[in-house]
């Protein structure tokens, strides 16, 4: 049995484990959308001392921002508060009115930022997020049927490279899930930038060993074309872990010590660069193998009823 061929459906597993929690909390709650997309207003502001987050959700409250959060953010010693409200322009009698009212009860403060987006211009860029993250899965699957298709069945290549995409990006957003839900961590533009740069950094991995396969198919370096698959990953899988390592730590640094407002963009990179390197290894080849052997018509054959599919017919060399 091919060392890692032969535990696919462990792979797969472990994938499944991994995605299903994720899912279940996209289902349930959703992601947690910032300023980018419902449209409103960031104020960040410094005080000279330790304020109470409630009291001045319930000041905004008072002076008609209803539905505001407040949240500390920084070091502790900071008394650094993001405050998240409805459409609140720089130099506005609203904000000059507001930002007395808060002088006034919570001591003098600094303001640190003011960043304001309307709701118009909140949904184009959700919806030019969507339809970016389309546009790039259909190019990926054109691209690829074309550059493999010197091979028995060129889109079946690139639907496995997309299928470990989906993977990879089911990761992210499932995290991002739940830490929205359970840490309050919104997504915006930038977390759109760091999504399309992962699946970017998980095809250019898939698309390297599937290259070696083809080479190995023509070379016929093993029997089978599972084996064929093993011979190609034994090759490149120390590659594959090495560039991945040094991304990783390369983010590491930039996580820990980059600072707060390119925090949520670096994590979702470090989760996407891990995972993409995961779905590269065992799971876009591994699902070669799963098809070529008959195994997923046979499990889509079983679904509807019937006997399944036979074996696939084994690939030109």
């Amino acid at each position: 049995m091919d060392a890692l061929t032969g535990r696919r459906y462990l792979w797969f597993t472990i994938s499944l484990i991994v995605i299903i929690p994720g899912v279940v909390s996209l289902v349930l709650f959703g992601l947690k959308p910032g300023i980018d997309f419902t449209g409103g207003t960031l104020w960040e502001v410094k005080f000279e001392r330790e304020v109470d987050t409630e009291a001045i959700v319930a000041l905004l409250d008072e002076n008609g921002y209803a539905n505001a959060r407040a949240q500390p953010t920084g070091d502790e010693d900071e008394h650094i508060v993001q405050i998240r409200t409805r459409e609140l322009q720089q130099g506005s009698p609203e904000k000059d009115a507001l930002g007395a009212a808060i002088a006034e009860r919570f001591g003098p403060y600094t303001e640190n930022q003011l960043s304001s987006v309307g709701a118009a211009v909140g949904a184009e860029i959700r919806n030019r997020a969507i339809l970016a993250v389309a546009v790039a899965s259909v190019g990926i699957l054109l691209y690829i049927a074309y550059a493999f298709r010197n091979t028995q069945n060129p889109i079946l290549y690139g639907i496995c490279a997309i299928i470990a995409m989906l993977h990879d990006v089911l990761v992210v957003l499932g995290v991002f899930s739940i830490l929205g839900e359970v840490a309050d961590v919104e997504v915006d533009a930038l977390f759109v930038t760091a999504l399309l740069t992962v699946i970017g950094f998980s095809v250019h991995d898939t698309i390297v060993v599937f290259d070696r396969v083809r080479e190995n198919l023509a070379r016929r370096a093993a029997p089978t074309f599972e084996g064929v698959v093993n011979y190609s990953l034994a090759q490149t899988i120390v590659r594959s872990l090495n560039t991945s390592v040094t991304v990783v730590l390369t983010l590491l640094a930039l996580y820990l010590f980059g600072g707060s407002t390119t925090r949520e963009f670096v994590l979702a990179l470090l989760i996407g660069v891990v995972s993409g390197t995961y779905s590269s290894i065992f799971n876009a080849s591994q699902l070669l193998v799963a098809w070529e052997n008959g195994e997923i018509q046979r499990f889509f054959g079983r679904l509807r009823g019937g006997r399944g599919a036979g074996p696939a017919v084994a690939p030109s060399r």
